[in-house]
């Protein structure tokens, strides 16, 4: 246990939020795990299982669970904040008067926030007063990391001291926790790669090959560190564990929902059905109509964003979003 997370609590209880509460759990610290639906927490207190969310493993008796705000932020050293983007802002705003100054909170959430093109963290600050944020992204499927199969992640926060305390206070010897200080460069990473991995399962639905596939993630790599840049964040950050690290495992995972919503959207699935039959949310879907309209803002070119666009917002056909891909004018690798 590092000595500063002795206790810590989780606001969400999805698959991320269970599996932040096994890490911690598993370090010894005194965990806590929120949710905002009752009936949700009273089953996972029955099952001591997120059947849901992250089925097959078991949730130690030694976690509290609970659907109280106020339990949140009763002697909590840390909050993981592990709910979907565009949700983040009427969560926060509900637990906004059991918040006292100074809170520290990590965001595991990875997404835009629609209309105001805020970053999670960004977000999370216009909600509470005066707090300490930190990011922590990188390859991490929860079921993999659940199971103790090795993962490694990074961590970027407002101070190196918080980092530091994270990367300690999370990390096992499956799960290895790496500091930075470039927080807009791995929250604009952990966003864009889901639309990217939303287009590369698309690839896999029309059987356009791994080719295909291979240039379509080097490509979105760069559209990843154009906007990056554009917003100031650095560009070795896109060549570590947020950016090629977590592009890599979200496109080709075949339990990655991003990937595999594109794979069925590819196959000739409307966006209603495939979003309807996914219990999780698919945030590559909205966050794509952000990434567009930032891009826009910011004048940046993301010609793989934009044929996503068009493919989910205005019911164009892959092969022809492809094609278009394909054909337009040959340039300079840059």
């Amino acid at each position: 246990m590092s000595d500063s997370i002795r206790s810590a609590s989780i606001v969400g209880d999805g698959a991320m939020g269970t599996l932040c509460a096994l890490l911690l759990a598993e370090r010894g610290t005194s965990v806590t795990l929120w949710g905002r639906n009752s009936e949700h927490i009273e089953a996972l207190r029955e099952d001591r299982e997120n059947r849901r969310y992250l089925p097959g493993f078991s949730i130690p008796e030694a976690i509290n669970l609970t659907a109280d705000d106020a339990a949140i932020f009763q002697d909590a050293d840390i909050i993981v904040s592990a709910v979907p983007c565009q949700y983040l802002r009427a969560i926060w705003m509900r637990l906004q008067p059991h918040i006292g100054e100074g809170l520290r909170v990590v965001s595991v959430t990875k997404g835009i926030e629609i209309d105001t093109l805020k970053l999670p963290t960004q977000v999370i600050r216009s909600c509470i007063p005066n707090p300490t944020l930190a990011c922590l992204t990188g390859p991490c499927i929860a079921p993999e990391v659940a199971a103790q199969k090795p993962a490694t992640v990074v961590v970027a926060a407002d101070t190196q001291n918080f980092a530091a305390d994270v990367q300690q206070g999370m990390s096992t010897p499956h799960f290895r926790v790496y500091t930075s200080d470039d927080l807009t460069g791995v929250e604009i990473a952990a966003a864009v790669k889901n639309v990217i991995a939303l287009a590369a399962g698309l690839c896999d639905g029309i059987g356009a090959g791994d080719n295909a596939k291979a240039s379509l993630m080097t490509r979105g790599l760069v559209e990843i560190t154009r906007l990056g840049s554009a917003l100031g964040a650095r560009e070795e950050t896109f060549r570590g564990l947020a950016g090629v690290g977590d592009l890599f495992t979200t496109c080709v995972s075949k339990v990655g929902r991003n990937r595999s919503a594109g794979e069925r959207l590819g196959r000739g699935e409307s966006v209603d059905q495939v979003v309807a039959s996914t219990s999780s949310v698919i945030e590559g879907i909205p966050t794509t109509r952000s990434v567009l309209e930032l891009a826009q803002k910011h004048s940046v070119e993301l010609p793989i964003v934009s044929a996503m666009a068009d493919v989910l917002f205005a019911a164009r056909c892959p092969n022809e979003a492809v094609d278009e891909l394909m054909t337009r004018p040959l340039r300079r690798e840059s």
